[in-house]
Parts: C-alpha cells; sequence; structure tokens
C-alpha cells in the first residue's frame, strides 16, 4: 500500500484546502477528523486505502493552515466539503467524522443537496444540543511527549481550540440540528467508546436514536478517540458496515 499524499485542493476563489489522498480504487470516503487533528485519523485512513478511495482534508485552521474569514461556523465548513466532492466529482461517498468532524459530517449530509453521500459514519461525535447531556471539552496543554500543532497525545493545541471555537461558538453544538436528524435517509453507523467523558455513551445513543436508520456500536474499553484506543474493534464494526450485504437467494 502506498502511503497517503499530500494535495492542496483550490475547491473554490479564495479557499484551497489541504488534503491526504489515499487509494485509487473503490467507492469513495471523506474522513473528517476531530479537534485532535489530522494525526488522530492516520490509523482509519491506513486500513480504509487498501479497499477504497479515501479523502481527508485538514479542516482551515489545524495545522498552520489558515481559516478564512467566511469560515465561521460549521454550515460553512461542510458547504466548503460538499464543493469538494463536487470539485472532484465524487458520488456514493461515505462519510466519517469523529469528535468534532462528526458534527461537520452530520452537517455535510444534511445539507447534500445533490445526494453525493450514501453513508454516515460517526465516531463520538458532538454536533446536536441534546438534553440532559453535556460536552466535556479538553482543556489543557498537551502532553509533554507531544511535538508538532496535532498534539497527538494531549489535548488539542492552542491553534486548533481556537479554529474549533470558531467553528462551533461558544455552546459546542447546534440547538437546532436534532430534529433535523429525522431527515436524513441514508444508513448511519454510530460508534462510540464505553469510557468517553467528553461526550457519554447516553449521548452517543441519543443522538443515534434520532437518525431513522442507524445502529449504534459500543467500543467495550475504549474513550473519547476508540480509533485509537482500539483499532481493531472498531474496524469490525466499520467493515461490516461498509461491506454490501449480498442479494438473498432468489431475488
Amino acid at each position: 500500500m502506498t502511503a497517503p499524499h499530500q494535495r492542496t485542493i483550490p475547491v473554490r476563489p479564495g479557499l484551497d484546502l489541504d488534503v491526504r489522498a489515499a487509494g485509487t480504487s473503490g467507492s469513495p470516503i471523506l474522513v473528517l477528523h476531530g479537534g485532535a487533528g489530522p494525526s488522530s485519523i492516520s490509523p482509519l485512513i491506513d486500513h480504509l486505502a487498501p479497499e477504497h478511495r479515501v479523502i481527508a482534508p485538514t479542516h482551515p485552521g489545524w495545522e498552520g493552515t489558515v481559516r478564512p474569514d467566511d469560515l465561521d461556523c460549521v454550515p460553512a465548513l461542510a458547504a466548503a466539503y460538499l464543493d469538494l466532492l463536487g470539485h472532484l466529482s465524487l458520488s456514493d461517498v461515505t462519510v466519517i467524522g469523529t469528535s468534532f468532524g462528526g458534527w461537520v459530517a452530520t452537517q455535510t449530509v444534511l445539507d447534500d443537496r445533490e445526494g453525493r453521500i450514501s453513508k454516515l459514519v460517526l465516531m463520538d461525535a458532538i454536533g446536536p444540543v441534546i438534553p440532559g447531556q453535556q460536552i466535556t471539552v479538553p482543556t489543557g496543554p498537551p502532553a509533554p511527549a507531544a511535538t508538532g500543532p496535532a498534539a497527538p497525545q494531549g489535548g488539542p493545541s492552542a491553534q486548533s481550540m481556537a479554529a474549533m471555537h470558531a467553528y462551533a461558538g461558544p455552546a459546542m453544538g447546534d440547538a437546532g440540528m436534532l430534529p433535523r436528524l429525522s431527515t436524513v435517509t441514508c444508513p448511519v453507523l454510530v460508534i462510540w467508546g464505553t469510557d468517553d467523558t467528553v461526550v457519554t455513551p447516553d449521548f452517543g445513543r441519543a443522538y443515534a436514536a434520532e437518525f431513522p436508520h442507524a445502529r449504534f456500536a459500543l467500543i467495550p474499553g475504549a474513550g473519547h478517540l476508540p480509533i485509537r484506543e482500539k483499532p481493531e474493534t472498531v474496524f469490525t464494526a466499520l467493515d461490516s458496515f461498509l461491506t454490501p450485504r449480498a442479494p438473498a437467494a432468489g431475488r
């Protein structure tokens, strides 16, 4: 397997996206990282690339990238990713989002007027405001061993947190999103770590329950980043969801 290669894609005037691309065949997958940055989804890209065409953008404002002034909310970021799918002429796309990236993924599906997206996967995602549930955002400096702006082993870097707050606002959630989830017609897989203290499994269950066609998968022993903590368990659930089921005999 070849390593992911970095591209800068001009999706529209005034907006270039830094993208990691991997794989050349198979159904396309758009992978959206969370506050921990692009490095946090590297295991996911490596796992998917042999069977899929994987596109993994860096959210503008992370990793030293520029966040244009008009990218000031999650719907604006989702619109940029829909422009990216259009620029690349992609359809039948699975969108996978972790944490903050899950919020963006859900918004991208909600705003997909051209029907480019066929499946949605959320991993310990934020997004809707759920009554009785709180989000505990990691604070404090990254772990001393971490290096670079992604701070892979600690909390999000100061730059990443600033960008996330620019998109997410002080509430870190969209009060109008929950009722809209009933309009999502594509299959949805919601994966959650049993030990997540940022957004608890109860948040995840309530999130999943609002989609008409969702399944909920708990990952034992994982926290907020199950793709890093229990990757093989995540891959088992994910591969089962992504693999088309064979038609029943006689049909």
